[in-house]
């Protein structure tokens, strides 16, 4: 009954609200950069705030079919907004380190990618997901047809390297790097359980 109201209620709320909500959390990390509230080294504090951002919608786009299955919730509509937002701060976060950490430098960051290797691999993650932030339309739903989803099974390399990319760039592994990345296994087990034992209709 409740998961049916707030079905009903959810029916109302149009996408266009989770692209605006998605701006809050770089409205905080502007806010916090002209307050000086983010410590000794605000712009590795910059790009780590908005790969974290990235990876929590990310996340939260994977979840969204484990919550129908299991749960009733139906977030399907807003998976698309979710997704681009993802991919929106991953840009930002790109950007942060090439723009402000390197400074337009492409040679130093060509030395700090062989000095870091785990940037390879939050670069990896970020090329997967161009071809599916590029076809997240309803043109390119209709043009691609199957191949559509078979593409936008992208996603999941994606954000496995985006895990590893984040307990990787971590000196020990914290308890919250932990969290992610059994977060992450937990979601895959769920997708390989739903796609071996398929829920009848």
């Amino acid at each position: 009954m409740l998961v049916s109201t707030v079905n009903g209620s959810l029916r109302r709320v149009s996408p266009g609200w989770i692209y605006l909500a998605g701006l809050i959390p770089l409205a905080w990390i502007v806010w916090l950069a002209v307050s000086n509230g983010l410590g000794v080294d605000p712009v590795k504090e910059i790009e780590h705030r908005l790969g974290k951002v990235a990876l929590w919608f990310l996340m939260g786009g994977l979840a969204i079919t484990p919550a129908r299955r299991f749960f009733g919730l139906n977030l399907i509509r807003y998976r698309r907004a979710i997704g681009l937002i993802a991919f929106f701060y991953l840009c930002l976060h790109l950007a942060a380190w090439v723009v402000l950490d390197m400074t337009l430098l492409w040679e130093q960051a060509l030395r700090d990618l062989v000095k870091r290797p785990y940037l390879y691999l939050g670069l990896a993650g970020f090329v997967s997901l161009i071809p599916l932030a590029a076809t997240s339309n309803n043109a390119s739903v209709r043009k691609l047809g199957r191949n559509w989803r078979r593409l936008h099974w992208l996603v999941y390399p994606a954000v496995g390297f985006g895990v590893i990319h984040y307990l990787m760039q971590m000196k020990v592994v914290s308890t919250e790097g932990w969290a992610w990345a059994a977060a992450f296994t937990a979601l895959m087990a769920v997708r390989v359980t739903a796609r071996a034992f398929p829920t009848r209709r």
